[in-house]
């Protein structure tokens, strides 16, 4: 009886981390402009020093035609902004963190 409940367990756990990387993998696969967006980003803060982030951060300037697209783009589509938002926020928080820029 016990080993029935155990494995009743196992499953009602397992189950829904196998969903959750297997429909990881499925959304990245079906959204291959916003994985490049997302790339894109996450590629700029890891190659980009303290010292130019902050610079940039100085010296905001507005977004090319570009990113306005994809800005229009994340704010009209909930789904594809959780998803981007998702992709880039731990690279872009641990090199704000690095750089000193969030506490």
């Amino acid at each position: 009886m016990r080993l029935k409940t155990i494995s009743k367990i196992v499953c009602l756990v397992v189950s829904p981390a196998i969903l959750m990387l297997v429909g990881g993998t499925y959304a990245q696969d079906q959204h291959p402009i916003l994985d490049q967006a997302a790339n894109k980003v996450i590629m700029k803060y890891q190659n980009a020093t303290c010292e130019q982030l902050w610079a940039e951060r100085a010296n905001k300037q507005p977004p090319t035609p570009q990113q306005q697209k994809v800005i229009a783009f994340l704010k009209t589509d909930p789904t594809m902004r959780t998803l981007f938002i998702n992709k880039v926020a731990a690279p872009i928080a641990n090199k704000m963190f690095e750089c000193g820029m969030i506490p």
